[in-house]
C-alpha cells in the first residue's frame, strides 16, 4: 500500500473512484493508490520510445510486462471446438512474441484484427507465458500507434513514453491517461512543496509539481532525468529531516552520566586480559566511554567484521556502567546466541562474574540470564537478581521484555544482531524508566555508509575493521552440487578436517524436507535478500527441493567419506536444553560434525571449528553467507568454506558466490550484496507491485545525494528542530514516513 506524500488539499485527497469512476477506481485502488495525491507519485518504472523496440530476450515467465513491439502477422482461424482464435506475432527485430486471443466466434475477433496490422507498432501487456518452446501472450491488453496523427499527436510523437508498474486490470496507458488528466488540473498552490524554496533555488530544483509534469509527460529524456533526480532529492531530504530530528530530540533528553570508577571492575577485567586490544577498539571504547559519562543519552551503532571484537567492547561499556552504580541490558534475538553470550561474558570475567558467590572476587558482579525456555526456578532467580541489582549485567531474548522484567537501575541497553528487533521491541527497554538508559546496537554485518546514513541516521557510529592477533582466516571455494565427484571431495575434505582435530558445520535452508521452512525460528533469513526464488531468479531452482537437516542428517551418515564420524544437528525447533548439548557436544569433539540451520549465523563461537558447507548456498545473501563462514576459523588454524550450489555459471546468483568467493572483506561484500539485490528494481521489465518498489531513492546510487540532503536537512533542524517553521516538510514527514516508512526508518 502506498501512502499520499501531500499534506491535506482538497485536489489531491479526492479518493480515486471520485476522481475516475468506480470500476477505474477499482482498479487503481488494487494497486494501492487510493487518492489523487497516490496516482501522481505513482512513478513510471521506466520509459519506451515510439521509434525504439524493447528487447524481447530479457522477459522472465510469469512477470506482468509491457513492451513495445512490431506486428509482423496476425490470422483468424476456427479451433478444434468451434471457437475463433486469433494468433499474431510481435517482434523486435529478433525475437518474436505470440499474442493469442479467444473469443466465441469469429466476429468478436475482428476489432482486434483490424487492429494487429502487419508493420505496425505499439504497446502490448500482459503475462509472459511459455507454449510450446515460444514465449506468449494469452489475451493481452494493447494499444496500437495510430499513424493518422493529429497536430497534438504528432508533436507527441517524439516523446518519452512512461512505462507505469501496472496490474492485468489496468494498463500502464490507462495509468498514464489518467495521471495526465490530474495534473492538467493542478496548481503549484495544490501541491504543497517539502522542499524550502531557498534549498530548491540553491540545487536548482524544479518545483514539486513542475517534477510531476516533468516525469509523467516529459518531452525528451532530459526532462524525466531533471524531474527524478529533484524527486530523489526529496525523498532523501524528508528522510534525513526526520533523522535529524530524532537525534536532536535524543540530545535533549537526560541521561545519567555512567562516568565509571577508578578501581572497578573495568581495570580489573582490563589488567587479566589475556590479549592485547586492537587500535580499533581502544578508539571506539574511548568514543563510548566519552558517551557514557555525558548528560543525554548514547546513541550509538558499533558494526564491524565477523571476529573484529564487538563482545569485548560492548562488556568493557556494560562494565564501566556497573562501576557507575548501574546495570545493563544485553537483548540477543536468539535463545542460542543469548546463551552464547553469557557463557562469553561469564568466561571472560571470570571470578569477577561471580558476586556473592564462594569464590568470587571482592569487587564482582553476577551476569543472569533470561529466556522464554529457562525453568521457573531458574527464571525466578533471574529475576530477583535483575531487580535487587545483583546482577550487573542480565543477557536475555524477547523474553526481557516482559513487564515483569525489572531492573534496579538500568544504565545500558546493548541490542545484537538489531535487524532481528522491532524498535517498539527495543524501546520497550529504553523507556521502562523515568530517564532513558544509554544504548549501544551491534550489528556483525558491515553497512555501507550511504545506508548507514539512510536507515541508522539517528545513531552515531562506530566501525571496527581489525580482526584480533590469532585469527587464521578462512579460504572459500564454489562446489558444483550436481557433479558427484564435487560433492565426494567436499565431504572427503570435511573427514579431513576432523581427523585433523577440527569440526564441521554443515549449513542448511530448511529442517525437514516435506516441512515448512518458515518454522524455524531463523526462517526469517532464508534468501531474505531475495525472495523464495533466490536472487539468481533462477525458475528450476525455485522447484527444486531446498536441503533439510533432518534429511542430510541421515545422508551423512550413510556416506562412506564420513564413516564412524559422529554427526549431530541443531534447528529452531529444538528446546533450549537439547540445543546446549548439541552445541557442548559440537564443541568438546563428542559429535565433530553439526548439520544445522542458520541458527549458528551469529555469535557461536567455537574456535576450533575450521569448516563449513553451505548447501544450496545460492538461496542465501551475501550477507548471511559471509557471517556464516565468520563461524569459522576463529582459532589458530586455519578454516575452509565450502558453498554448494545449483547456480549456473553467468546467472546473478553465481556472481553472488564467485564474490564471496573473491574476497572476505565484509564492506566490500554488503556493497557488493545492495548493489546486486537494487539491480533491476528499477531498470527491470515487471510492471507489477508497489510500495517501497516505487521507491526513487537508491542508497548504492545516490551517495552524494544522499550526504548533500543530509547537510541542508541537519542545517535546517538546527534552527528549526520541530519544523514548526515548515509545515509542508512536517506534513510531509508525518504522511510518507508513517507506516511501511516508519518501519524502514525505524530498525535501528
Amino acid at each position: 500500500m502506498t501512502v499520499s506524500a501531500f499534506p491535506s488539499a482538497a485536489p489531491l485527497d479526492r479518493p480515486v473512484p471520485k476522481a475516475f469512476g468506480l470500476k477505474s477506481g477499482k482498479s487503481l485502488e488494487g494497486l494501492g493508490l487510493r487518492t489523487v495525491g497516490d496516482l501522481v507519485r505513482h512513478y513510471p518504472r521506466r520509459y519506451e520510445h515510439r521509434g525504439e523496440l524493447t528487447d524481447l530476450s530479457g522477459l522472465v515467465l510469469g512477470e506482468h510486462v509491457t513492451v513495445v513491439a512490431d506486428v509482423q502477422s496476425a490470422t483468424v482461424r476456427a479451433t478444434r471446438s468451434g471457437k475463433a482464435m486469433l494468433e499474431a506475432s510481435v517482434t523486435d527485430g529478433r525475437g518474436r512474441l505470440r499474442i493469442v486471443i479467444f473469443a466465441g466466434h469469429r466476429a468478436k475477433l475482428r476489432y482486434y484484427e483490424a487492429k494487429l496490422v502487419p508493420g505496425r507498432r505499439g504497446l502490448f501487456s500482459g503475462v509472459v507465458s511459455e507454449y510450446q518452446g515460444h514465449l506468449q501472450f494469452l489475451h493481452p491488453d494493447f494499444e496500437v500507434f495510430d499513424p493518422e496523427y493529429e497536430e497534438r499527436a504528432r508533436e507527441e510523437a517524439a516523446w518519452p513514453i512512461p512505462i507505469y508498474p501496472a496490474s492485468q486490470s489496468l494498463q500502464s496507458w490507462q495509468i498514464r491517461n489518467a495521471v495526465r488528466h490530474e495534473l492538467a488540473g493542478l496548481q503549484d498552490a495544490d501541491v504543497p512543496d517539502p522542499l524550502p524554496p531557498a534549498l530548491r533555488s540553491a540545487h536548482r530544483l524544479p518545483s514539486l509539481l513542475d517534477a510531476l509534469r516533468l516525469v509523467h509527460v516529459p518531452q525528451e529524456d532530459a526532462d524525466w532525468h531533471r524531474g527524478r533526480h529533484r524527486l530523489r532529492f526529496e525523498e532523501a531530504f524528508v528522510l534525513q529531516a526526520e533523522l535529524a530530528r530524532r537525534r536532536a530530540r535524543a540530545a535533549g533528553q537526560p541521561a545519567v552520566r555512567r562516568p565509571g570508577a577508578a578501581g572497578g571492575l573495568l581495570d580489573a577485567f582490563d589488567a587479566r586480559l589475556p590479549f592485547t586490544l586492537t587500535a580499533g577498539q581502544v578508539e571506539v571504547g574511548q568514543q563510548i566511554a566519552h558517551e557514557l559519562a555525558a548528560a543525554h543519552p548514547m546513541q550509538r551503532l558499533l558494526q564491524g567484521e565477523v571476529g573484529s571484537g564487538k563482545t569485548v567492547v560492548a562488556l568493557r561499556a556494560m562494565l564501566q556502567v556497573i562501576d557507575s552504580g548501574g546495570q545493563a541490558a544485553l537483548l540477543a534475538p536468539t535463545e542460542v546466541l543469548a546463551a552464547q553470550h553469557a557463557r562469553t561474558l561469564r568466561a571472560l570475567l571470570g571470578d569477577l562474574a561471580e558476586g556473592g558467590f564462594l569464590g568470587g572476587a571482592d569487587r564482582a558482579t553476577r551476569v543472569a540470564l533470561l529466556t522464554g525456555s529457562l525453568p521457573a526456578a531458574a527464571r525466578r532467580e533471574a529475576l530477583a537478581d535483575a531487580a535487587g541489582g545483583a546482577a550487573g549485567i542480565v543477557v536475555g531474548t524477547h523474553a526481557l521484555l516482559n513487564p515483569d522484567v525489572q531492573f534496579a537501575d538500568l544504565g545500558l541497553v546493548v541490542v545484537d544482531e538489531q535487524h532481528r528487533f522491532g524498535v517498539e521491541q527495543r524501546d520497550v527497554l529504553r523507556t521502562r524508566n523515568e530517564v532513558q538508559p544509554h544504548l549501544l546496537v551491534m550489528t556483525a554485518t558491515p553497512i555501507p555508509r550511504t545506508v548507514a546514513m539512510t536507515v541508522f541516521g539517528d545513531l552515531e557510529t562506530s566501525v571496527l575493521r581489525e580482526v584480533p592477533a590469532g585469527r587464521s582466516g578462512v579460504k572459500t571455494f564454489m562446489a558444483y552440487a550436481d557433479r558427484p565427484n564435487y560433492v565426494a571431495r567436499t565431504w572427503a575434505l570435511v573427514r579431513e578436517q576432523v581427523a585433523a582435530g577440527g569440526r564441521a558445520f554443515v549449513v542448511c535452508p530448511r529442517i525437514s524436507a516435506d516441512g515448512d521452512e518458515q518454522g524455524d525460528d531463523d526462517a526469517d533469513l532464508l534468501a531474505d535478500e531475495e525472495g523464495e526464488a533466490g536472487e539468481g531468479g533462477d525458475a528450476k531452482a525455485t522447484r527444486r527441493p531446498l536441503r533439510a537437516v533432518l534429511e542430510v542428517v541421515e545422508e551423512l551418515r550413510g556416506r562412506p567419506e564420513l564413516a564412524g564420524v559422529p554427526i549431530g544437528l541443531l534447528h529452531g525447533r529444538m528446546s533450549s536444553e537439547d540445543k546446549d548439548r548439541a552445541l557442548a557436544a559440537f564443541a568438546s569433539g563428542e559429535t565433530p560434525v553439526l548439520v544445522t540451520t542458520t541458527v549458528i549465523e551469529v555469535g557461536v563461537d567455537v574456535p576450533a571449528a575450521t569448516a563449513m558447507v553451505v548447501l544450496d548456498a545460492d538461496r542465501f545473501g551475501l550477507s548471511q553467507l559471509h557471517q556464516l563462514r565468520g563461524r569459522v576459523g576463529r582459532g589458530s588454524a586455519p578454516g575452509v568454506c565450502l558453498l554448494v550450489s545449483h547456480a549456473e555459471e553467468g546467472t546473478p546468483a553465481w556472481t553472488r558466490l564467485e564474490t564471496l568467493v573473491r574476497t572476505t572483506d565484509g564492506f566490500e561484500l554488503a556493497a557488493a550484496d545492495l548493489e546486486l539485490r537494487r539491480e533491476g528494481d528499477v531498470l527491470g521489465a515487471a510492471q507489477s507491485g508497489a510500495g517501497s518498489s516505487l521507491r526513487l531513492l537508491r542508497v548504492a546510487r545516490d551517495a552524494d545525494l544522499i550526504e548533500r540532503a543530509r547537510e541542508e536537512a541537519t542545517a535546517l533542524v538546527v534552527h528549526d528542530p520541530e519544523l514548526t517553521g515548515w509545515p509542508a516538510l512536517a506534513d510531509a514527514i508525518e504522511q510518507r514516513l508513517r507506516g511501511a516508512g516508519e518501519e524502514f526508518i525505524d530498525r535501528v
